[in-house]
């Protein structure tokens, strides 16, 4: 697997950062480092909009995966994927979480935005350090720019409804007490292929750290995927191979002992 891997694609929360301490340790930041100087390209592949990536002191990334898959770029901006969901399916997703009694969270390219708040999507932006901004026009963003992502509060047992009548959308998670919305066509496994295919890679060339069940697509498209050692017990299933926990540094041991730095 060292000499075979040319691209690395990295989870944010609970992969490379503890969500406990948020934010990464220097054995992280080091690991990113020594990927690049092995002439391996480092992406981040997270279900956060691009305004709310966390900083990772002195680390360039070489391309970014956003909203679960459904917009990807290089650092200077240049778009390597894009696939919103379409207006219609953003406004019956928002009647749909009206109807239960749910705010709800859009992210366009250029900001992330809500009609409301409750506890869960409060707690879910706080995962990121990040406040909900709350706005009385949402309406009439999601009529004039592409949404790429919709964020809701909620359990398991909401899902259903929350996407009912939207055969264009669908749910993903990684948290128990929130939802993810995003292209039915779309996912963090679609992202991957698009930028191996901008790379002029193949799956076989590339590994995969994540956590969440949203990372499974994605694990399951590369050559290897890793899940971590704090992952649910379906996504370390679906992995082929799993690491240590995120406060352990599990990235950089997984990848030292396996010849990859």
């Amino acid at each position: 697997m060292a000499d075979q891997v040319k691209i690395a694609f990295f989870d944010i929360d609970g992969t490379m950062i503890d969500i406990h301490t948020k934010k990464p340790t220097d054995t992280m930041l080091a690991a990113l480092h020594q990927l690049q100087e092995k002439g391996v390209a480092i992406v981040i592949a997270t279900g956060r909009a691009a305004s709310i990536i966390p900083d990772f002191p002195g680390v360039s990334f070489d391309s970014y995966l956003t909203f679960n898959g459904s917009y990807c770029f290089m650092p200077d901006g240049t778009e390597i994927f894009s696939n919103p969901i379409p207006t219609h399916a953003v406004q019956r997703v928002m009647a749909n979480a009206a109807a239960m009694g749910r705010p709800v969270s859009i992210a366009t390219a250029r900001q992330v935005l809500a009609n409301g708040v409750d506890a869960d999507l409060a707690d879910f932006f706080a995962i990121g350090k990040v406040d909900v901004p709350v706005v009385d026009n949402l309406d009439e963003i999601v009529a004039s720019e592409p949404v790429y992502q919709l964020q809701v509060g909620g359990s398991a047992e909401e899902y259903v409804a929350l996407v009912e009548g939207v055969p264009e959308a669908r749910v993903v998670a990684w948290w128990d007490r929130a939802a993810d919305v995003i292209p039915s066509n779309g996912g963090k496994g679609r992202g991957v292929l698009e930028i191996l295919a901008a790379y002029g890679l193949s799956p076989d060339q590339a590994i995969a750290f994540g956590d969440g069940r949203n990372d499974i697509e994605m694990l399951q498209t590369v050559g290897w995927g890793v899940a971590m050692g704090n992952a649910k017990p379906v996504v370390k299933e679906a992995a082929d191979d799993v690491c240590g926990d995120v406060a352990d540094d599990g990235i950089y041991h997984y990848l030292r002992a396996h010849g990859v730095l």
